[in-house]
């Protein structure tokens, strides 16, 4: 072959290996000798085979196994599910592989194509078979003579001719044994590096001819087979005289090659042995064993005198590639010498490739009948290309010789798919006879060829075509039925019935859609709603009449235009919503949300409000309601008003529904002590008092509602002004009804004016507010110095708490002189501050209405997008307002008591002649939305909404953080209570103090303790009475 024709080979390959088709192996294991009709496998599940339900196949899915002309098949593969079993034709493995060695694997290889084309893939099955025990282990003659020297010493060993048995692993030769032994020889096993295993005769005893020159035994075989199979023959010993020197191989082991054209008589090794006897006993001659089998006794000669190997047969590598000879070489004695030549025949290029074509589509009449319109890639044959040399010469390119619509796809290792390249026309071509070139790379190559015939057969092969891929159509909604939409229409380039064309929706057409199989109009039987469905998809079909039907189809697309049918929907016919009465002017009370099942203009919503334009509006687009007012939930607790919705249709649509505003109290108030009445006044407590009695009391009232007006009463500080000492727990306060009682009996140590700080705080969530107030307790039997508790009371309103009253005072022993200075210049300062800090007092002062509507506008609920940056502006505005001077704060450190009744503070107390009125805290309300309460109906989709407008979160803005400062009440500074009263009555004072009591008089002693009236007698004058004996009025006006 030229170099040309060798690269034209060359590219052929290359481009067979790039086009490698979808090609698989798969793997089975198989015993030999099984019965027809067992299951090995499933092709179809074992290969993954999920058929594509997009992929239309022309044929149903097929197995089909692709055999050489001629073979036995077996194994048989169903063709419809995949399934493979064993066939009437048994497996043989020594039959299969017989020149195998026993260390290889036996394999029986087949193809399977899988079809149709659309699915095609080419599968090789690869079945290795397993050895089973069917073949006992054989001696090759049922007599061994063995010829052993009398004076051969014990334990002298002496092979034994093994036995054969074809079958491998396991099931081969494991065990030999004597059965009927004697005392003199026992048998022992060796094991070649080769795995074989030769046995051997062991001499036990000293040997004598004359006594006995003729053992008869008897050794048995056996393999490891389940169960075992075995043989015996007889084993005779005959004991010779003596020679006593065996022949020496020089090489016991030795390789060699020769070519397989060696003609005949070539040499192949010469073999050397020596004998250290002299005479007779050093004549060597040289043997084959018969362990070798009869293939290679005829291929080889060896010569008995020399030694030496030659070729007696031609040999072929392609059938036995390695022969093993045992060249056995003997004195004359019955102990011959072994050694082994492995002879490796070397390949030659002398086989000329050959091919196997094996049919895909059966054949008629020896040629292919193909289809016009089969489709690229169709299979039509497996080409399979061998050559038995090796290496480069068992190399094959495979190539067709001329330009054809075929081609040849490498599939595996000398396997081509035939197939076809190019559509097929038969009115262009009917026939082609393809050639198949098959060439080595020998020098020189060896080629070969074969022909393929195919016939093309003429098909229906026009489909009928639409003039375009896709139709759109639109029509209004609410049409009448029976509206004709389009007339569809096809051609086909066949003739006759085959240009025939019928027409049919597709399955995936709606129903209420009908077209006319013969024109092709097509309509809609049924009202469209476009709310309802808004697209309509689907395929016509256009069918012809050729007696193989053709078909195509064209997409159909149509739009239902809208109409304004629909007005708008809310999505509940009444909203609640629940705010702070906190809520900044503007802020966030909730969102509506408004569908329309419309589109375009038709479903654009404007929502406005009707009958509560004053207090509230509503963003037109977003639905979100903010307030035109401020609330106090005092004045009004709930607000409803209705809102409308229009659409922007032609002509519009509206709706309506129902908003109910409900406002929520914020603990905006402070508790307001309205006993005692002035921070000035004093109540007496004689000595004689019984520890358990109530000696005063407290009380406060606050106008919030719920748990913002639960008050709970503790005492934080006391202290004995005049001996300038704490007590010692004399005095406790209930904490719900503010009674103050003795708990210890009085002794000398404890008389004096004694100062309680008491501190009232409601339950308010998440912070409670307080106010505290100061309890003045004259512990003594009379009041007969009120100048001395007046300037007791004095200092105690002047000294900070954490001061003694007399730690300033100046002893008696002093000079005179200093304390005069000292104390005109304290008293001038004294009444110039009093003086002072009345009038400012005075002017401040404001009435409590004022004072609770400032406090209820002290909180804010904002959503967290509307009027942030106001709010800060106005927290900075807030602080940077100059603090009153009237305000003076106790900064208190609190712990817990050991006594749960009432609680200790330490601290300093700044206290002017009359204190300011409390300061309002902000209500910290939850961190979630509470636009609705509970058990109202679940209303998220204000929320989070599927309708165009945006959906709002309500969240409050985090409150600032009340100082932590505890303010005490401004309370009269005149004791308005006089001597004689019956009961505890509030008197009338020219305090500014909102709480000021009615004028009374004093008609008497204290009366028994009654019912003190708590703070849900908010309607009824609180009073006390108090069990004493003297009829001294516990108050002291303040002069």
């Amino acid at each position: 072959m030229d170099l040309a024709s060798q690269a034209h080979a060359l590219v052929v390959l290359l481009t067979c290996v790039v086009l490698l088709c979808r090609a698989q192996e798969r793997d089975y294991t198989v015993k030999e000798e099984q019965p027809e009709n067992v299951r090995i496998g499933n092709l179809r599940k074992d290969l993954d085979l999920n058929l594509d339900p997009s992929i239309r196949l022309s044929s149903p899915l097929q197995f089909k196994p692709v055999y050489k002309t001629g073979d036995v098949p077996l194994v048989r593969v169903e063709a419809n599910t995949g399934e493979i079993f064993t066939t009437n034709h048994r497996i043989d493995r020594e039959k299969l592989c017989s020149g195998v060695f026993a260390e290889k694997r036996c394999y029986y290889e087949i193809e399977v194509a899988v079809l149709p084309d659309e699915i095609f893939r080419l599968v090789k099955i690869r079945f290795l078979i397993e050895d089973v025990n069917d073949n006992a282990p054989l001696f090759q003659s049922t007599v061994i003579n063995i010829s052993i020297p009398e004076n051969t010493a014990i334990n002298t060993r002496y092979p034994v001719p093994s036995a054969f048995d074809p079958d491998v692993g396991i099931n081969g030769i494991q065990h030999y044994e004597l059965v009927k032994s004697v005392s003199e020889f026992g048998l022992d096993i060796i094991e070649t590096p080769e795995g074989d295993k030769w046995p051997q005769l062991i001499v036990q005893q000293n040997l004598d001819r004359e006594q006995k020159d003729t053992f008869v035994m008897k050794i048995k075989v056996e393999d490891g087979g389940n169960p075992p199979k075995s043989s015996t023959a007889i084993l005779q010993v005959t004991i010779s005289d003596v020679n006593d020197n065996r022949p020496v191989f020089k090489d016991s082991e030795l390789e060699v090659t020769v070519p397989e054209n060696a003609p005949m008589g070539t040499s192949v090794a010469q073999l050397h042995a020596s004998d250290a006897d002299l005479g007779s006993n050093a004549q060597i001659h040289f043997a084959f064993s018969n362990q070798i089998s009869a293939s290679t006794k005829r291929h080889f000669a060896i010569d008995s005198s020399t030694g030496l190997i030659t070729v007696k047969q031609p040999l072929d590598r392609e059938v036995t590639p390695v022969h093993k000879l045992i060249v056995l070489a003997s004195d004359g004695s019955s102990t011959p010498s072994r050694a082994t030549v492995i002879v490796n025949v070397t390949d030659v290029n002398d086989n000329v490739p050959s091919i196997d074509t094996r049919y895909i589509i059966n054949l008629v009449n020896g040629t292919v009948l193909l289809s016009e319109n089969a489709p690229l890639n169709t299979k039509i044959a497996l080409i399979t290309v061998t050559d038995k040399d090796a290496d480069l010469y068992g190399k094959v390119a495979c190539y067709t010789d001329h330009d054809v619509p075929f081609r040849l796809k490498p599939v595996f290792n000398d396997q081509f798919l035939l197939e076809t390249a190019a559509p097929l026309d038969y009115e262009t071509t009917r026939e082609y006879a393809i050639k198949i070139v098959a060439s080595d790379r020998g020098t020189p190559p060896l080629n070969t060829s074969a022909m393929v015939l195919i016939k093309i057969k003429d098909e229906n092969d026009n489909a009928p075509i639409f003039p375009q891929p896709e139709i759109q159509l639109s029509i209004p909604e609410n049409n009448d039925p029976s509206t004709q939409l389009i007339k569809i229409s096809a051609t086909d380039a066949d003739s006759g019935h085959n240009a025939e064309i019928i027409y049919t929706l597709g399955p995936d057409a709606p129903d209420g859609f009908n077209i006319d199989r013969r024109s092709g109009i097509l309509s809609v039987g049924k009202r469209l709603d476009r709310e309802k469905q808004e697209r309509y998809s689907f395929t016509v079909i256009a069918r012809d009449n050729g007696s193989t039907s053709l078909q195509s189809n064209v997409t159909v697309r149509l739009i239902v235009q809208d109409l304004n049918d629909n007005s708008p929907a809310f999505t509940h016919p009444e909203y609640n919503f629940y705010v702070p009465e906190n809520l900044p002017l503007f802020g966030t009370v909730g969102l509506i949300t408004v569908t329309d099942a419309d589109a375009g203009d038709n479903a654009i919503i404007t929502l406005s409000v009707l009958n509560g334009k004053d207090n509230f509006i509503i963003d037109p687009q977003t639905g979100v309601i903010k307030p035109n007012i401020t609330f106090d939930r005092e004045q009004q607790s709930s607000y409803t008003f209705m809102v409308k919705a229009v659409d922007g249709g032609q002509p519009p649509s509206s709706s309506y529904a129902k908003v109910t505003i409900n406002v929520v109290d914020v603990n905006d108030n402070r508790p307001v002590f309205v006993i005692p009445s002035s921070n000035y006044s004093y109540d007496l407590v004689r000595t004689t008092t019984t520890p358990g009695a109530v000696v005063t009391r407290v009380f406060a009232i606050d106008n919030d509602t719920g748990m913002n007006a639960e008050l709970q009463y503790s005492i934080i500080s006391s202290i004995i002004i005049t001996s300038r000492v704490s007590p010692r727990g004399l005095f406790a306060i209930d904490k719900t009804t503010g009674n103050i009682t003795l708990q210890e009996k009085i002794v000398a140590a404890d008389q004096g004016l004694h100062r309680l700080v008491v501190k009232v705080k409601d339950l308010g969530q998440p912070e409670s507010l307080h106010a505290i107030a100061l309890i003045h307790l004259f512990v003594n039997d009379t009041v007969s110095n009120a100048t001395f508790i007046q300037e007791q009371l004095r200092k105690s309103m002047e000294t900070p708490l954490d001061r003694n009253i007399g730690d300033s005072e100046v002893t008696p022993q002093a000079n005179g002189y200093v304390i005069v200075v000292i104390a005109i210049i304290a008293g001038t300062m004294t009444v110039i501050l009093v003086i002072f800090v009345t009038a400012l007092v005075r002017c401040r002062q404001t009435p409590r209405h004022k004072v609770v509507q400032k406090g209820k506008q002290s909180g804010e609920w904002v959503s967290p997008n509307q009027d942030n940056r106001q709010i800060k502006k106005k927290k900075k505005r807030k602080k940077r307002s100059p603090k009153s001077l009237l305000l003076n704060f106790v900064t208190i450190d609190e712990s817990k008591p050991d006594d749960p009744t009432h609680e200790h503070v330490n601290g300093t107390l700044d206290l002017p002649v009359e204190l300011e009125e409390q300061t309002m805290g902000k209500y910290n309300w939850a961190t979630t939305p509470t636009t609705f309460k509970p058990d109202s109906p679940d209303l998220a989709k204000h929320y989070k909404s599927a309708s165009p407008q945006p959906t709002f979160q309500i969240k409050p803005e985090t409150p600032v953080a009340p100082k932590k400062h505890h303010v005490i009440q401004e309370l009269p500074l005149d004791n308005t209570f006089v001597v004689g009263c019956d009961s505890l009555s509030k008197c009338s004072s020219t305090s500014s103090d909102p709480y000021s009591v009615s004028e009374c008089s004093c008609q008497g002693g204290f009366k028994t303790a009654g019912q003190i009236t708590t703070r849900q007698n908010l309607s009824q004058t609180p009073e006390k009475s108090f069990n004493s004996p003297p009829p001294i009025c516990p108050h002291k006006p303040s002069r």
